[in-house]
């Protein structure tokens, strides 16, 4: 065993011995390429003997070997920098993640802080403004203390004391309007206010689906309650509508009554492909470049039916259903209505036709502020498609609002509007699937049209006149036969599908579309383009631009050379963009 020891001690003797070695030699070599003392000695030794065109070549090779002995030291130094790089920024990370934690705490306690002070002075200013009017009125001063009636007055009694003592302090209750709408402004700023975000009709629990019912006679829904008065009153006339007139030549009159009253000009193709649209979705998508008419043509749509359109400016902060649907307001005790709940509540008392437009639907994510509308639009049955308002429910709400919840009515179409551009976000397809997109690339020419009335349209009207052109034009079993076809097609190279809604809403469009005036195979090419060439553009262009020639083959030996025409121009244009990436 000690022979092993005296082996293992000369084994690693010798090893660190030439690792010595090395250590000394590379410092020797270091020092000796720095040894500047040397090669000054050496320049003496051939001084004199140096000629002209010797002492140049001798300074450039110095500043040469100076310039060698730099990049190495500056290479030795990068080394070593990059080696130790991982260690001093995980530090300063750290240290850079507490700091950024500490400064939301906070922010979070500045915000608190801001909110309860806000609180309290509307409350204050609250308390001031009934101080005042009980001050003026004994009776209720008495009343609201605990203390006896003393003048033994009647429920009705009291009521007429309130309202001549509301009518005899004006200015009173202006300070009390400047308090509630300063209430009314702040309130979105106030955490928690929104009660919508705790709503839940759907609730499986039945206590939890059980609607409040709460005692009050002060109306919560100002502006809906107005819509009662207007339309329940007994000398109010329903609107004749037009319930003789066919599709084809609505699409015609609203295109001559533009370019007449309006001069505003829309391709016929463009107009027939809107109305196609109203019989297979509720839901409408204009895209294109800025001015060719993707908000005038809903405007000019809504002059036609004489029901004006209601234009709603979307920004930039929506971020739920609150901005389209309201909220109640827990310091004034009403509830904020929008223009959006009041044309959806409205449109319950009339037959005529009526345009939402989301003006600039994409500046902010269709999918936070509109989902509940695109999952109640999907509901089969036109009785379910309720939105819950509020949780609770009083004697003086609007006539037609049921248990807190209003009817989104069947009669009400949305357009929305969409810019592409580095300003605005990507539409989901969850979005683009509910809705029938139609592209506005250009300015329709200028024309010379009749002078043509605008006409009220029933809504029962056009919806039998959707169902006739349902049954009357459905799509040819030939050409279902090579729309499964070419479904087959897709799966095998693209990997994309049909799918039931899709194929559903075709079913639908076309029809409609022969209805208006087009063509059966103009129809399944507009659809086949905006609801599934328009996937391409997800799937990496550079990957399928060889597929797109035959696609392209195969679309002409199925249904023509002369048909297709979109699709195939949508197509080349998806090549000349993969080509340019």
């Amino acid at each position: 065993m000690n022979a092993y020891f005296y082996y293992f001690y000369n084994f690693m003797r010798q090893i660190f011995d030439n690792l010595y070695n090395l250590a000394i030699a590379f410092k020797d070599c270091v020092l000796g390429i720095l040894d500047i003392q040397f090669y000054q000695k050496l320049a003496n030794s051939y001084y004199k003997d140096l000629s002209p065109l010797g002492w140049i070549a001798y300074i450039i090779t110095h500043i040469l070997i100076y310039l060698l002995i730099a990049l190495v030291l500056y290479l030795l130094f990068k080394a070593l920098k990059v080696a130790l790089r991982f260690k001093v920024p995980v530090v300063k990370y750290e240290k850079m993640k507490d700091e950024v934690v500490t400064l939301k705490r906070e922010i979070m306690k500045a915000n608190y802080e801001k909110d309860k002070i806000l609180a309290m002075k509307i409350s204050e200013m609250g308390l001031e403004v009934n101080e005042q009017l009980l001050e003026k009125n004994p009776e209720l001063n008495a009343m609201y203390s605990g203390t006896e009636n003393p003048d033994n007055m009647t429920d009705e009694e009291i009521a007429a004391t309130m309202e001549k003592e509301a009518a005899g302090n004006s200015e009173n209750m202006e300070t009390g309007a400047d308090v509630q709408n300063a209430a009314d402004s702040d309130s979105v700023n106030v955490a928690g206010i929104k009660e919508s975000n705790t709503e839940n009709a759907d609730s499986a629990d039945d206590d939890e689906n059980k609607v409040e019912k709460i005692v009050t006679t002060e109306l919560r829904f100002p502006r809906l309650s107005s819509v009662d008065k207007v339309y329940m009153a007994p000398d109010y006339v329903p609107y004749e509508y037009n319930k003789t007139v066919t599709l084809e030549e609505i699409c015609i009159n609203f295109r001559n009554y533009a370019a007449s009253r309006l001069h505003l000009y829309y391709d016929l193709d463009v107009i027939k492909q809107t109305f196609a649209t109203f019989g297979a979705a509720k839901m409408l998508i204009l895209q294109g470049i800025s001015g060719t008419g993707k908000t005038s043509l809903p405007y000019a749509l809504g002059q036609y039916l004489q029901n004006p359109s209601l234009i709603c400016s979307v920004q930039p902060s929506w971020r739920d259903r609150t901005e389209l649907f309201g909220y109640y307001n827990d310091f004034t005790k009403k509830y904020t209505e929008t223009d959006f709940l009041k044309a959806i509540y409205e449109a319950q008392y009339y037959d005529g036709m009526k345009l939402v437009i989301l003006d600039e639907m994409n500046i902010a994510r269709v999918e936070y502020y509109f989902a509940e509308m695109l999952s109640i639009l999907e509901l089969p049955r036109e009785d379910e498609r309720y939105v819950t308002v509020v949780s609770s429910e009083t004697d003086s709400d609007p006539e037609k609002m049921v248990e807190g919840k209003v009817w989104i009515p069947s009669n009400v179409w949305y357009v929305g509007t969409i810019n592409n551009d580095d300003s605005t976000f990507a539409v989901s397809d969850k979005v683009y699937d509910r809705a029938i997109p139609i592209d506005l690339d250009a300015r329709a020419e200028v024309f010379e049209a009749p002078d043509t009335e605008p006409m009220r349209l029933s809504f029962k009207h056009m919806e039998e006149m959707y169902e006739e052109a349902k049954q009357k034009y459905p799509i040819s079993e030939e050409y279902l036969l090579e729309l499964d076809k070419l479904d087959q097609y897709l799966i095998e190279h693209f990997r994309l599908t049909f799918g039931n809604r899709i194929l559903r809403q075709m079913k639908a469009f076309v029809p409609c579309y022969v209805a208006c005036g087009g063509t059966e195979i103009d129809g399944i090419d507009f659809m086949f383009a905006k609801k599934i060439l328009r996937k391409f553009e997800s799937l990496g262009l550079g990957f399928i631009r060889d597929e797109l020639d035959g696609l392209i083959i195969y679309l002409n030996n199925a249904f023509g050379e002369e048909n297709f025409r979109i699709s195939k121009e949508y197509l080349l244009r998806l090549k000349k963009m993969s080509g340019a990436m």
